[in-house]
């Protein structure tokens, strides 16, 4: 571990956690609200052991998490649309609690909260079982497929993870509109996936005959 490593997930780290809070509070109009509260707590905390976990026992896996500049066009255009809607969708249930619009009942809010836990049980399931994960588009030296656990059910673990993770934190935050917003990032991942499947066949020894002994991208018998 690194100083600089270090600094930067801190950095990052509190960067995230002064973004949503602007993006959550600010046009809530106040502090006062449950949905807002809860999203932080398990959005930011798992989040927060997770990064000193990697930062002792696997750096490299963290510098790898640490980079999100794509050098892929597409990709890009996808990460910006992701931002987009992260955006939209936050201010958007945050107004919606301010001025009452289709709240949701507290109940239905915790209960997105567990799903959300158990997404990220997955997603940190799938890290372990692939330390080639990095947020970009990228094939990395020495790398290999990863046909085992997950991988051995949907060719994109990851991504199935953070579509529960994604469509739970409309329902954590209490908006059904916001929740609408949300539902367009099957079809920005989907983008994803198909860019990347394009690259990982062409560059990646065996990825081929991997596709091939798993059938499906990210939700099974689905897609």
């Amino acid at each position: 571990m690194s100083a600089k490593l270090f600094l930067g997930a801190i950095a990052k780290f509190l960067l995230g956690v002064v973004l949503v809070g602007v993006l959550v509070f600010l046009p809530a109009g106040t502090f006062n609200y449950f949905g807002g509260w809860l999203l932080m707590g398990i959005l930011f905390v798992p989040m927060f052991l997770a990064g000193i976990v990697m930062m002792f026992v696997n750096p490299d896996l963290l510098k790898k998490r640490l980079n999100a500049k794509e050098k892929e066009r597409e990709q890009s255009i996808v990460v910006k649309l992701s931002g987009l809607m992260f955006i939209l969708g936050f201010v958007v249930a945050s107004l919606d609690f301010r001025f009452g619009w289709f709240p949701l009942p507290t109940g239905v809010s915790i209960g997105g909260a567990v799903v959300f836990l158990l997404a990220y049980i997955m997603y940190a399931e799938v890290l372990r079982e692939n330390t080639y994960l990095s947020r970009t588009i990228e094939l990395q030296e020495n790398q290999k497929v990863i046909s085992t656990g997950l991988y051995g059910v949907v060719r994109h673990p990851m991504y199935s993870a953070t579509l529960l993770l994604f469509l739970s934190i409309p329902i954590v935050l209490g908006s059904l509109i916001s929740f609408l917003i949300f539902l367009s990032y099957p079809f920005i991942i989907a983008k994803r996936i198909k860019n990347e499947e394009k690259v990982l066949t062409q560059n990646l020894e065996g990825y081929k005959e991997y596709k091939e002994k798993v059938k499906y991208r990210l939700i099974p018998f689905i897609w």
